[in-house]
């Protein structure tokens, strides 16, 4: 092999490998999106009851009016 030869092979050693990591770092990033949607969405629900809560609670001091 020349020294053209193991330049590229070098330089496609490098792509590689930066293609790899920007791999683990889009999965790395989808995973998170994943967690916090789950975590949004759990949210979602806890809010929903405390508001159900609070309404539940005004109606029982007085005549319901907010």
């Amino acid at each position: 092999m020349n020294k053209e030869e193991n330049t590229l092979l070098e330089e496609n050693s490098k792509q590689k490998k930066q293609i790899e990591l920007l791999q683990f770092q889009c999965r790395k990033a989808g995973k998170a999106l994943l967690d916090q949607e789950v975590k949004i969405a759990t949210l979602i629900k806890d809010l929903d009851r405390v508001c159900e809560e609070r309404d539940n609670f005004v109606r029982m001091l007085g005549d319901g009016k907010k």
